[in-house]
């Protein structure tokens, strides 16, 4: 018996049915069968899994006060300044404060991460393929405020029939170019800057603005009704600046920003950013 018992085991389950054909009543032990696919799933602990995906994150800059402030009047329209009949044709007006009258929304604020946790690749390129670009009309600056990518091609151009300047200044970047009646120049790349780097014409003192060039694609500019929207933003915990030239820093945290938590495939509404009227600068209306 202790014969058949290990030739049964050495030959395997054929065997065993093999010996037990041949009329040898003997019980063999087999292995257990294998658990099903489930009972293996089941009997792994659950995990969270871990955050991913991109979100978005909006906004609302908007004046506290009870009326919208007027810009202030630098030279009434016909005023005998350089250029006048280009530059004069409409009043020339502070352009530190723009408030939409109907919703005292605040447009051209930036808002941005100052540092993202996270990528977008696509994003960005997207961003690289696509030239900015500033102009000068009427002896302003369109837009005047703009927010740009580090790498991306920027398109200074002059749709007035009068001579200008562009002159930006920041921390990394610097250059005086002068452009022709209806003149362009293309700037193949800007350096990142923490701050807005200030923005403008010498040869008419009154034009202004600010460029603001990152190293990440997640920013915005908020648009006439005070608005911002920033999308493609890396899901989890990011924080947000949100800066407007005649305040400052709206947000709360300054440099380091506001903390948000931004979901997968969900939008962050941070709702009204109030500003309060008495952080408006002194020499604005």
């Amino acid at each position: 018996m202790k014969f058949l018992h290990g030739l049964a085991v050495g030959l395997g389950a054929a065997g065993a049915s093999l010996l037990a054909v041949l009329g040898f009543g003997l019980f063999v032990p087999t292995a257990a069968a294998p658990p099903p696919l489930a009972r293996i799933a089941a009997a792994i602990p659950a995990q969270a899994p871990a955050e991913s995906g991109f979100g978005t994150i909006k906004g609302r800059v908007v004046y506290g006060g009870a009326t919208a402030p007027r810009p202030k009047v630098l030279a009434p329209a016909g005023s005998n300044i350089r250029d006048a009949p280009i530059c004069a044709a409409q009043p020339v007006e502070e352009q530190k404060l723009f408030v939409d009258p109907a919703t005292k929304g605040i447009s051209f604020a930036f808002a941005y991460l100052p540092k993202p946790l996270g990528q977008n690749p696509a994003a960005e390129q997207a961003i690289l393929n696509r030239p900015a670009e500033i102009d000068q009309q009427g002896c302003k600056f369109v837009p005047h405020n703009i927010a740009i990518l580090s790498g991306q091609p920027v398109v200074f151009k002059s749709s007035d029939p009068v001579p200008h300047n562009v002159r930006y200044f920041g921390t990394n970047n610097a250059q005086n170019i002068a452009l022709p009646p209806n003149g362009k120049l293309e700037v193949a790349s800007l350096q990142p800057e923490r701050r807005p780097m200030p923005l403008a014409c010498d040869i008419h003192p009154w034009m202004n603005g600010h460029i603001m060039v990152f190293d990440h694609p997640f920013y915005a500019v908020s648009g006439a009704d005070g608005t911002f929207t920033i999308e493609g933003v890396p899901a989890g915990n990011q924080s947000i600046v949100v800066w407007q030239e005649a305040v400052g820093y709206v947000t709360v945290g300054g440099l380091r920003g506001k903390a948000v938590t931004v979901k997968a495939g969900e939008v962050t509404d941070m709702g009204d950013l109030i500003v309060d009227p008495t952080r408006i600068r002194q020499g604005l209306p």
